[in-house]
């Protein structure tokens, strides 16, 4: 619904209840909501906070409100009450002036600048695996927020924070170094993110053993994971590395080297990119002054083994270890580092980190720990935390057979779009490249849509052949209405102009139609606040079967009269670009046919 009307009601409300009650209504208690689908009319009044005014019963005070409104609002055409609820319908003439006023204008649904800067970190992967399915919600996440906050105006910076060191990474270097014979991606055919992983699970199965034989000669759990040769080599490795080691360094750099180049393959097929890259080798250190800063605060405290602590148990939480005894870093002390960094060079005014639900609590202790030491950016900090996916089981093999590899569910993904696409006969008339070309796009889209149209919190299950039904609630429906759209257009051989047609009125559907395109910057606006690219798939959906009720219903290319045709051809037009736009901020293409 275009803000003009809805603001002019709100106005008009206030101004009816003066005039039948000589009362103030203030206006946080005027409340406007599309009517339900099964009642007549576009927008409802709640009138029962104006029961205290009128003294009177709710359908009384909605039915002289509406009288009222009716006489003094030229758009409103009729009324119509249920119980406490005053269901307004507006005049034909409201939205075809709506659509050739402003549906039509390029600039509609664009916001201006706001001048606040704000950054997105996401993905944060370690470099000793490839990405997997968790890895693209994330991805996902982080690229459609950031997509929509610009649209909403705001300056964004997309961060990647590399986890690239530690004992994860030296595992594989050890297992490569015993057990590789020199193997590379280009003699095993291997992506790199793949070949190191690889070598990570190599280790993990050798180390098992060496536990498994220590407890054969009488060694506890717990003793033999301390004491396997494999786990004091790869520590003993990680501290060659922070001594700067010269050989165990470019053994590192190589492998990661590989890594970067796999998952540079991975972010390009995902559709997803980065302003800035944060690698952990480089932020590890970081922290440690503002440790000194806040113990001479008073913020933190000393133990007695010399441990710096917090103490958070008047929040409710506990006592947090921020520096070891013997003055190393702990993941909290690195984290308030990198922060301070990123403020520092970027000077942004709120800052976004898209990270999984198990790290609610880190997240909670480090925003308050910045809080606490006086950080007045502190308050622009964000955790966007997001459920795990889960796939139905047997729907699909990992590789490792623990978690599904990123790659391999793209894969199939295009592949399962493609049985669908060839099975519909949808691929008449493409070349093998065209085809090609079209199986990624919906696969892609399918894969995208289903994870992005639920809620970021919720835990979901995500079904592949489910995400690729061209009926469902799906992204290939939504791509299949903007090819139909598209086929009309070019039929018509049409252009959207600066001016369409004043038909004499207008059926249920187009004003349905009308109604849902108006509210696009309304729904764009709400996914920015809520860091929700949720509202804004569920919303692309609504509007491809606002459409295609509209198509069905009405005859558009053959319509009798010109004023029909032209009017149609726009309202088609409007709705192609808006399901488009929508759709990029999804990061979801849309073809052109199918």
């Amino acid at each position: 619904m275009a803000y003009s009307i809805q603001n002019r009601l709100i106005t008009q409300t206030i101004e009816a209840v003066k005039a039948l009650y000589d009362a103030s209504l203030p206006e946080t208690q005027v409340t406007l909501q599309e009517t339900r689908k099964e009642f007549e009319g576009h927008i409802t009044i709640v009138v029962f906070p104006v029961t205290r005014f009128s003294k009177k019963s709710p359908e009384q005070t909605a039915e002289e409100i509406g009288t009222w409104l009716r006489e003094n609002v030229q758009e409103i055409a009729a009324f119509n009450v249920i119980k406490g609820f005053l269901n307004i319908s507006l005049s034909d003439s409201y939205w075809i002036d709506l659509v050739n006023t402003q549906l039509i204008d390029p600039a509609f649904g664009t916001f201006p600048a706001n001048g606040k800067r704000l950054m997105v970190e996401y993905s944060s992967p370690n470099t000793n695996k490839p990405l997997h399915l968790g890895h693209i919600r994330n991805n996902l996440l982080g690229y459609s927020v950031a997509e929509i906050l610009k649209a909403y105006g705001y300056d964004v910076v997309k961060a990647n924070l590399v986890n690239d060191r530690g004992i994860h990474i030296c595992k594989s270097m050890l297992a490569w170094l015993k057990f590789g014979h020199g193997e590379t991606p280009s003699s095993s055919g291997l992506k790199g993110d793949h070949l190191v992983g690889k070598y990570y699970v190599i280790f993990d199965k050798a180390y098992k053993q060496e536990i498994d034989a220590l407890k054969v000669e009488g060694q506890t759990e717990e003793e033999a994971k301390k004491n396997a040769p494999l786990i004091k080599e790869a520590q003993l490795m990680l501290q060659k590395w922070e001594a700067a080691d010269e050989d165990v360094i470019n053994l590192w750099k190589t492998m990661n080297g590989w890594v970067y180049d796999g998952f540079e393959k991975t972010y390009k097929q995902l559709g997803v990119d980065f302003d800035k890259f944060y690698y952990e080798s480089n932020t590890y250190l970081l922290g440690k002054d503002i440790i000194i800063e806040g113990l001479e605060s008073g913020v933190f405290f000393r133990k007695e083994d010399n441990s710096v602590w917090i103490d958070l148990t008047d929040e409710g939480l506990d006592q947090k270890l921020v520096l070891r005894a013997d003055g190393t870093s702990v993941y909290i002390t690195q984290d308030l580092g990198t922060a301070q960094l990123k403020y520092d060079e970027f000077q942004m005014d709120e800052s976004i980190y898209v990270v999984g639900n198990e790290q609610d609590y880190h997240f909670k202790v480090l925003f308050l720990i910045l809080k606490k030491l006086g950080k007045s950016w502190a308050e622009g900090m964000f955790h966007l935390s997001y459920g795990m996916v889960d796939l139905p089981s047997g729907k699909m093999k990992s590789r490792e057979g623990t978690v599904v590899d990123a790659d391999d569910l793209m894969n199939e993904m295009i592949e399962t779009a493609k049985a669908r696409t060839e099975e519909l006969g949808k691929t008449e008339g493409l070349s093998e490249e065209e085809k090609a070309l079209l199986y990624d796009t919906i696969g892609m889209g399918a894969l995208k849509y289903f994870l992005l149209k639920v809620d970021p919190k919720k835990r979901l299950l995500f079904d592949p052949a489910e995400s690729v039904d061209f009926q469902g609630h799906t992204g290939p429906f939504i791509q299949y209405t903007h090819a139909r759209i598209k086929s009309v257009l070019r039929k018509a051989d049409f252009e959207i102009s600066h001016a369409s047609a004043i038909p004499a009125s207008l059926s249920s559907y187009e004003q349905d139609l009308v109604q849902g395109l108006s509210s696009y910057p309304q729904v764009l606006e709400a996914s920015a606040k809520e860091f929700s690219p949720a509202q804004l798939a569920n919303y692309a959906y609504e509007i491809a079967k606002l459409y295609n009720k509209f198509y069905h219903e009405e005859t558009i290319l053959k319509a009798e009269d010109a004023d029909v045709k032209t009017f149609r051809l726009h309202l088609s037009a409007v709705a192609a670009k808006i399901i488009a736009e929508s759709m990029r901020l999804l990061g979801i293409q849309v073809p052109e046919r199918m």
